[in-house]
């Protein structure tokens, strides 16, 4: 059994700088936000204090009025993340592997990422309905593009003297992709997918916006029209931000554990 003197130390201590300046932002940004409205006499329908929204931020959690839209939204971005991201990891090999692919598939990523995905929201609704479909692969969409090119990437910069040899040593392509290829393009990947799960979370709100009866997007319209209430918008958003902050510190800890710590 291993003791606990036999842990690594510095695995455990990576975090606390991070977790030093990220509580260090936090207090500069909220007295930052308490002076502006102090100082400018703002109204609370116009920016409310840090102490309302967290208030709002605490009832709202408490009543039960954020939670199933978060429910809803992590259903959107689990899957749309699942969806687009599985797809760009192949996409992404392919075009690292194939010269022809990479010309005939090329143009059309650049110019499906050129169109705003708030233009297509709106397309696949007419389509598809008001249902969970549409919201997913708006999801999927958002996270294709930086998956597949980081995926690209990163089979690309195989060490070619890394693939010589596992050619003279005749390695299956099956032995040479799980020993060689996979390990080198893994740091790359999951980069991506860094960028990748938060920009799903951009894509369920847009989507959301688009046409939905539940979730964190259709909150933030119901607190601004039908209910006005500015501080359950702003905890909505805080929600937001922090789903969008757990989702990407998860990926750091996976990253870290495959591939150790990049710096």
């Amino acid at each position: 059994m291993t003791s606990v003197a036999d842990r690594p130390v510095g695995s455990g201590r990576a975090f606390a700088p991070v977790i030093v300046s990220l509580l260090a932002g936090a207090a500069v940004f909220l007295v930052a936000w308490r002076a502006i409205v102090a100082l400018l006499g703002l109204e609370v329908f116009v920016l409310p204090p840090p102490e309302t929204v967290a208030a709002r931020f605490v009832r709202a959690w408490a009543d039960g009025t954020i939670e199933p839209h978060v429910a809803a939204t992590l259903v959107e971005v689990a899957l749309g993340f699942v969806a687009g991201a599985g797809t760009a990891v192949a996409v992404g090999w392919l075009l690292a592997r194939s010269r022809l692919a990479g010309l005939v598939l090329s143009p059309y990523l650049v110019a499906a990422q050129s169109t705003p995905v708030i233009a297509l929201a709106p397309v696949l609704t007419v389509w598809f309905g008001t249902g969970l479909l549409p919201r997913v692969l708006i999801c999927a969409l958002i996270v294709f593009f930086p998956v597949a090119v980081s995926t690209m990437v990163g089979f690309r910069s195989v060490d070619r003297g890394l693939i010589e040899l596992a050619a003279s040593l005749r390695a299956t392509p099956a032995a040479r992709f799980r020993t060689l290829d996979l390990p080198a393009a893994l740091p790359a990947i999951l980069g991506g997918i860094r960028v990748g799960v938060t920009l799903a979370v951009v894509g369920a709100i847009v989507a959301e916006w688009a046409g939905a009866d539940r979730g964190l997007g259709r909150l933030i319209l119901i607190a601004q029209g039908s209910l006005f209430d500015i501080p359950l918008m702003f905890a909505t958003l805080a929600t937001i931000a922090l789903l969008g902050i757990a989702l990407y510190g998860a990926v750091v800890v996976l990253e870290r554990r495959l591939v150790g710590d990049r710096g």
